[in-house]
C-alpha cells in the first residue's frame, strides 16, 4: 500500500476531496518528519512508498506555509517559528490545516483514518512507535 492508496481510502471514507485529504496526509507526515527522531521514522516511511515525498511537498517548516490569513494564523505561524523546529512543526501543521477551512472534527476524523491506514501499511507497532515519539500530535489533532 503506497501513500496514494492511503489518500484514496481516507478520501472515500471521510467524504473529503482528494486535494484536502492529500494536504492532511502530507501535513501530518511532515510534522512527523520534523518531530519524530531516529530510524523508526525512516522505517515507517520505507513501508509507505511516497510518504516521505509527500511530507516534503507539504513541508510545514517551509517559509510562508503557515500563513493562511487572519490574526490567529499569523500568531500560530510566528509562535511556531519562535519555538523552534520540534514544537514549531506541530503548531505550523495545525495552523495550515485550520487555514484550509477544515474543522477540527474533520482533521481529527481524517487523521484517525490516516493512522489506521498507516497501521495497515507499516504495521501497528511501528506506527505506534512513530506516533509515540510525537505525543503532542494526539492532543492537537485529536488522533
Amino acid at each position: 500500500m503506497d501513500v496514494q492508496d492511503i489518500i484514496n481510502t481516507v478520501s472515500q471514507k471521510s467524504g473529503l476531496n482528494q486535494a484536502l485529504t492529500e494536504k492532511i496526509a502530507g501535513t501530518i507526515f511532515s510534522v512527523l518528519e520534523h518531530e519524530a527522531e531516529g530510524t523508526t521514522l525512516s522505517s515507517f516511511f520505507a513501508k509507505i512508498p511516497g510518504a516521505d515525498a509527500l511530507a516534503k511537498q507539504y513541508d510545514v517548516m517551509a517559509p510562508g506555509t503557515a500563513s493562511g490569513g487572519g490574526l490567529l494564523s499569523s500568531l500560530e505561524g510566528a509562535l511556531g517559528g519562535v519555538l523552534g523546529e520540534k514544537t514549531g512543526a506541530l503548531i505550523n501543521g495545525v495552523a495550515i490545516l485550520k487555514a484550509s477551512g477544515l474543522t477540527l472534527a474533520q482533521i481529527s476524523q481524517a487523521g484517525t483514518m490516516l493512522v489506521q491506514q498507516a497501521e495497515t501499511a507499516a504495521g501497528p507497532q511501528l506506527t505506534s512507535e512513530v506516533l509515540a515519539s510525537v505525543p503532542d500530535l494526539k492532543g492537537h489533532l485529536g488522533l
